[in-house]
């Protein structure tokens, strides 16, 4: 078969297009799936500090700038619901289709595409808590709560290193920079629902401890960062903590934990010069 896929295709393509257009596809590739809402938070934002006075009506035309990308066939639906508060139009959730895929690696000069799976439930709805997330820091640095200097998503904030067995990957959900104007915060970012059994949360602890000890990421910025544990509540963020306590080879001061009400908070308090 004849690809198609000719410079010339690729500039009607590119036309098709607006500069907002083209930093959706980007966070669709980044974040990997991204609901509605979270697109309008992201590149339409309502409010004292954003672009539109109320957000139903910055959703609105995130709506329709959505509906045009799905109709060019750059972005699609996934067919999976998650739970959440969110009904309707502000509640689906859009992934690049194959030609919008295709288009985003063409232009870092790159051949092919990914085959989409469509993903399970517990997945989708864990890639959509990390994007909430990010969206949320992302948020306080347009209110002025702080900086972000550098907010990396998987696979680029993956850390491989040797151990003792071997490479190993440590694989956090999202590494920050963060800052004010007297402290920079270096942050690695885990989102847990409480689907995970807690030898597993603890093997991931594990794995930071022998990352801090192999002196990479010191020699790279001269610190390690915290590791923040954000939990869907309360009381598994009192189980994971009393874990963690338990074991005498994990550092308790290398990992701090918070339900997700208190996400942003907790990641302020990296920047108090007390911490």
């Amino acid at each position: 078969m004849t690809d198609t896929w000719t410079p010339t295709k690729v500039r009607y393509l590119e036309s098709l297009l607006t500069e907002r257009d083209s930093q959706i596809l980007a966070d669709l590739e980044r974040f990997r799936a991204l609901s509605t809402r979270l697109v309008q938070r992201l590149h339409f934002p309502a409010g004292p500090h954003g672009l539109h006075a109320t957000a139903p009506t910055a959703t609105r035309l995130a709506n329709r700038v959505l509906l045009r990308l799905e109709a060019h066939g750059f972005i699609a639906r996934i067919d999976r619901r998650v739970g959440g508060p969110l009904r309707g139009s502000a509640a689906t959730v859009w992934h690049l289709a194959a030609t919008g895929e295709r288009l985003v690696r063409a232009r870092r000069g790159e051949a092919g595409r990914r085959r989409f799976m469509t993903p399970s439930r517990d997945f989708l709805a864990h890639t959509l808590a990390v994007a909430e997330f990010a969206v949320t820091v992302k948020e306080a640095e347009l209110g002025t709560v702080l900086d972000v200097l550098e907010l990396d998503t998987e696979p680029s904030c993956w850390r491989p290193f040797q151990s003792a067995l071997g490479v190993v990957t440590l694989k956090p959900d999202l590494f920050l920079v963060v800052a004010n104007s007297d402290v920079e915060a270096h942050v690695f970012v885990e989102i847990d629902r409480g689907t995970e059994h807690l030898p597993a949360v603890l093997k991931k602890c594990r794995t930071y401890q022998q990352y801090r000890q192999s002196g990479i990421e010191q020699a790279r910025s001269s610190v390690f960062p915290a590791v923040l544990w954000i939990t869907p509540d309360a009381e598994r963020a009192r189980k994971l903590r009393t874990a963690i306590r338990r074991e005498t080879d994990l550092p308790v001061d290398l990992f701090s934990i918070c339900a997700e009400a208190d996400a942003l908070p907790a990641l302020q308090s990296f920047l108090s010069i007390t911490h």
